[in-house]
């Protein structure tokens, strides 16, 4: 039912920006044409096995991908941080090698993006990226999947994002560069993203890049989504006072979404209500939360058929 695009067959998925415009525009046609299907899309899958390395915490990602995995017809061995410990009870690289001989991809939450280069390096298999210090690529496949259904047409979108530069933003911006919508990230100075994230996006852009960076929370009339994340992502707790202070001012609260009267609310959750966001705004009408954390599982299971599908 479902027939695999074999450009994308065998390659790893680190980034958002190992994509580009053409290729992220199939991934997204995908998921839409999945979650249509509902809960039998085929089995590209079948017979295929992958392995999951989790060295964070997780809910939606871990219960996402085992669905996913499970409704197109492969297995998953999901592994924690005590049963690899990569880098501690041997190398990354080795522990790649030896799942290489074992499975037909790796699905991979680690703290370090650079531990996830090296496995990827040392892997003659697809990985794909469900976490890292520095991007957070399949969150964003489901955003912009839950903003066409909710909004409609990429290129005509002008997001918001206020908070922290994080992860999130990084893939953010260079999904802004393949699709073509406007991206406003609101932080306080300090919490810019990093300089090669616009400089990586600039590099893949399809025209000219619509990324503005600001700490001002004015002008939100034109957008149609305002989207933030947790304040400390998991690394930073250290940091937790201290970011507050600097958040304060930006938490997500009516009046923020009364200046935006366009806009849906997005967040990749967990929430951390009364920080944030505010209970009325997340559990408001214009919140789409929940579509979000839905929409991971189609898009992840659009991504790995392409990736890791037999293909016809």
């Amino acid at each position: 039912m479902i027939a695999s695009v074999k450009a994308l067959q065998g390659r790893d998925f680190l980034d958002i920006a190992d994509l580009d415009a053409r290729e992220l525009r199939q991934v997204l046609d995908l998921a839409h044409s999945i979650k249509k299907v509902g809960r039998r899309p085929g089995r590209p899958l079948d017979g295929r096995h992958i392995a999951m390395l989790f060295q964070k915490p997780s809910h939606r990602t871990r219960v996402s991908f085992e669905v996913g995995i499970a409704r197109l017809g492969g297995k998953s061995t999901t592994l924690s941080e005590q049963d690899v410990q990569l880098g501690v009870r041997e190398t990354v690289g080795d522990a790649a090698r030896v799942l290489d001989r074992y499975v037909d991809g790796i699905v991979a939450r680690l703290r370090s993006h650079q531990d996830l280069l090296e496995l990827a390096a040392s892997s003659t298999k697809p990985v794909i990226n469900a976490l890292t210090d520095r991007s957070h690529p399949c969150q964003v496949l489901a955003d912009l999947v839950t903003l066409e259904e909710v909004k409609g047409e990429l290129s005509k979108q002008q997001v918001v994002y206020i908070g922290d530069g994080n992860n999130i933003v990084a893939s953010l911006i260079e999904a802004s560069a393949l699709a073509g919508f406007a991206l406003t990230v609101i932080t306080p100075p300090e919490y810019h993203p990093k300089a090669e994230v616009l400089e990586r996006a600039r590099s893949i852009s399809t025209g000219k890049l619509q990324v503005a960076l600001t700490s001002d929370l004015a002008g939100l009339d034109d957008a149609t989504a305002i989207y933030t994340d947790v304040w400390a992502s998991m690394g930073h707790e250290s940091e937790m006072e201290a970011r507050r202070k600097a958040f304060a001012p930006y938490q997500i609260n009516q009046a923020v979404m009364e200046s935006a009267p366009r806009a849906v609310f997005m967040h990749c959750l967990p929430a951390h209500r009364g920080e944030e966001v505010t209970d009325e705004v997340i559990d408001g009408t214009r919140s789409v939360v929940f579509d979000q954390a839905e929409n991971r599982l189609y898009a992840q299971m659009a991504l790995m058929t392409l990736l890791l599908g037999a293909g016809e």
